[in-house]
């Protein structure tokens, strides 16, 4: 049986399951792969403020010559803006050259408070991140559900969300987060988070999916083994497990090749996903992404997931 294309969201809104990241994709670069995307059967686009690159996003979708209504935007409102939801999407907003998005996530559970040192990643006179440490995520979630009542933004959903901080949110909600976008690969299968997500109706989306670097997950033998039993790549493989999943996938690359091939998909027997989803559990777990905020995000206990 073929692997589904897309996955259907709480609001009834079909995302599709595999989109091209843009983190890390260098100025003069990101522009030509996301024109060349989108020619070439992707119609799902993550995009973020703090990626720094957010109006060569938006130049490469107008190149495509995609009608906006075919393609699936997605971005994030950045820490320094969660005391004005309003005013970090209209940034984002006029620089992908969009009047809505498809989905808006609150890119991660922490205020972060702008000063003269920076308007994004703002520090302390000690170099710490100078986070307000008192503000309640829960009026930030208020504010996007006022942006998706507006009709600004499709969905909307979360980031970097752990387990307790979305039970203090499930308190106060009205609106019930489309999507939670975490680091996800086999060597971080978080499994406890996706059974909490899949039971509150919130979709899964993997970033980092091939490990990024410092995570030996092309190289691993049992994932090699799999790759060369269905004659496709390791990458094919990690980017495949997602979807047989049931997890939005977002592969980056600015590579035509890589653009291309990142975006097959094949089916994984339940016999290679069991060993997939157990290889964390082997030792092998790995976090790549811990941004240095200064306090626990939750995942401290990521490795027994």
């Amino acid at each position: 049986m073929a692997p589904p294309t897309h996955f259907e969201l709480n609001t009834g809104a079909k995302i599709p399951a595999v989109g091209l990241g843009t983190w890390r994709s260098e100025p003069g670069q990101v522009r030509q792969a996301v024109s060349f995307a989108l020619k070439n059967g992707y119609t799902h686009i993550d995009a973020a403020l703090i990626y720094g690159n957010e109006h060569e996003v938006g130049q490469g979708i107008k190149d495509s010559g995609i009608p906006r209504e075919n393609i699936f935007i997605t971005s994030k409102l950045w820490n320094t803006h969660q005391t004005n939801v309003a005013k970090g999407l209209q940034k984002t907003l006029d620089a992908l050259g969009t009047d809505y998005l498809d989905l808006y996530l609150i890119h991660w559970p922490v205020r972060l408070v702008p000063n003269e040192t920076s308007a994004l990643l703002p520090v302390n006179p000690d170099g710490s991140r100078s986070v307000d440490r008192s503000w309640d995520q829960s009026e930030t979630w208020r504010q996007m559900e006022e942006v998706y009542k507006a009709g600004k933004v499709k969905a909307i959903g979360v980031a970097n969300w752990s387990i307790p901080y979305l039970e203090e949110l499930k308190n106060k909600w009205t609106v019930v987060p489309a999507v939670n976008q975490v680091e996800l690969h086999p060597f971080l299968p978080q499994h406890a988070l996706k059974e909490w997500c899949d039971k509150n109706g919130i979709l899964l989306e993997a970033y980092s999916p091939l490990g990024s670097e410092g995570a030996p997950l092309m190289s691993d033998p049992a994932i090699q083994e799999i790759a060369k039993k269905n004659n496709v790549s390791p990458a094919t493989v990690l980017i495949s497990y997602h979807v047989n999943r049931v997890s939005v996938v977002l592969p980056k690359s600015i590579s035509e090749n890589r653009i291309v091939s990142n975006g097959q998909v094949i089916d994984i027997s339940r016999e290679d996903m069991d060993l997939l989803n157990g290889l964390a559990a082997q030792g092998k777990a790995k976090r790549i992404n811990t941004p240095l905020f200064g306090w626990d995000l939750g995942f401290n206990d990521w490795y027994k997931q």
